[in-house]
C-alpha cells in the first residue's frame, strides 16, 4: 500500500504561470473543465480536453510522474470500471469473441469513455491542489462563497474547514506510514490474504490513526482559541486577491475549449 501516490492535498511549489493564476479562477475554470468532461459524448469530444490538460501541466513545471502518481490508488476503480462497461453493456457490432462472453464495439467505445472520464477528473483535481497553495485555495473559495452571506452562509467557515482538510491530508498520510511500517516491523501483515483477512489487518492501523487525528484537531483547535480566533469578522488579509490579463485569456481559452467540446459532441 502505497500511501505516497496520494496526490489530493498536496502543493508542488514552482514559479509558473498556472501557479500565478488567481486561486478563485482557478477554481472555476476547473468547475468549467469538469462540465466540459461531462459535456463530451465522444471519444473525439475529448481530444481538445486532453490537448488543454497536457498544456496546463507543461506551464505548470509540475513533474509529469506526480501528476500521474495520484492514479495509482484509483488503478482498481478503474479496471473495475473498465471491466464492468466491456462485459455488462448491451451492444450491437460484434467486435471479439472470447468464447464465454462476446465484446461488442458500442461495450468498449463505453468502457473507454467512462474510465478516460474518471482518469480527467483526478488529473483536473490533482492540477488545482498541486499548484495552489492552500491558504491561497481558502481565500479564493472564501470570496466565491461570500456572496451567499446574504442568506447568512458560513462561507468562511466552509472554506477553513476545507483548507484545514487538504492541509492535514499529507500529515495524516505520512502519520498512517510512520504507523504502517511500525506495525509491519512487529510482525503484522497488510498485502497478503483475502478482503476480510486484509481488512481486520487494518485495525492496528487506522486506531491509532484516528486517536492521531483527534489529538492534533484538539491541539489545533486549543493553539487557535490561544490565538483568539473567532472566525472571518473583520479580519484583514495580507494578499489581496485581484484578476489579472492571464486570468481573463485562461477563462478566454476555457470557453473556447467548452464550445468546441459542445461541438464535437454534436457533429460525430
Amino acid at each position: 500500500m502505497a500511501l505516497s501516490n496520494i496526490t489530493l492535498g498536496q502543493y508542488y511549489p514552482a514559479d509558473s504561470v498556472v501557479h500565478r493564476l488567481d486561486p478563485r479562477i482557478k477554481i472555476i475554470l476547473l468547475i468549467a473543465l469538469i462540465v466540459a468532461i461531462f459535456l463530451a459524448q465522444n471519444l473525439l469530444a475529448f481530444v481538445p480536453v486532453i490537448v488543454f490538460l497536457i498544456a496546463a501541466a507543461k506551464l505548470s513545471r509540475v513533474p509529469v510522474k506526480m501528476m500521474l502518481k495520484g492514479l495509482k490508488p484509483l488503478r482498481f476503480i478503474l479496471i473495475l470500471t473498465f471491466i464492468l462497461n466491456l462485459f455488462f453493456l448491451q451492444g450491437e457490432t460484434p467486435l471479439l469473441n472470447l468464447g464465454f462472453a462476446v465484446i461488442k464495439k458500442e461495450s468498449l467505445i463505453t468502457a473507454i469513455h467512462y474510465s478516460l472520464r474518471l482518469v480527467l477528473l483526478v488529473l483536473a483535481s490533482s492540477l488545482l491542489t498541486l499548484t495552489t497553495p492552500p491558504i491561497t485555495l481558502t481565500d479564493g473559495l472564501e470570496r466565491l462563497l461570500s456572496p451567499l452571506r446574504v442568506i447568512h452562509f458560513p462561507a468562511h467557515e466552509m472554506a477553513m474547514m476545507m483548507s484545514i482538510a487538504l492541509r492535514f491530508i499529507p500529515t495524516l498520510l505520512e502519520e498512517a506510514d510512520k504507523i504502517m511500517k511500525a506495525q509491519t516491523a512487529r510482525g503484522a501483515d497488510f498485502e497478503s490474504g483475502n478482503l476480510i483477512a486484509r481488512a481486520k489487518a487494518m485495525v492496528p492501523l487506522l486506531v491509532p490513526l484516528f486517536v492521531s487525528a483527534f489529538r492534533r484537531a484538539g491541539d489545533l483547535a486549543m493553539a487557535m482559541e490561544a490565538r483568539c480566533y473567532h472566525g472571518g469578522e473583520g479580519r484583514t488579509r495580507l494578499r489581496v486577491l485581484k484578476c489579472q490579463k492571464r486570468d481573463y485569456i485562461a477563462c478566454a481559452l476555457m470557453a473556447a475549449l467548452i464550445a468546441v467540446v459542445i461541438l464535437l459532441s454534436r457533429l460525430y
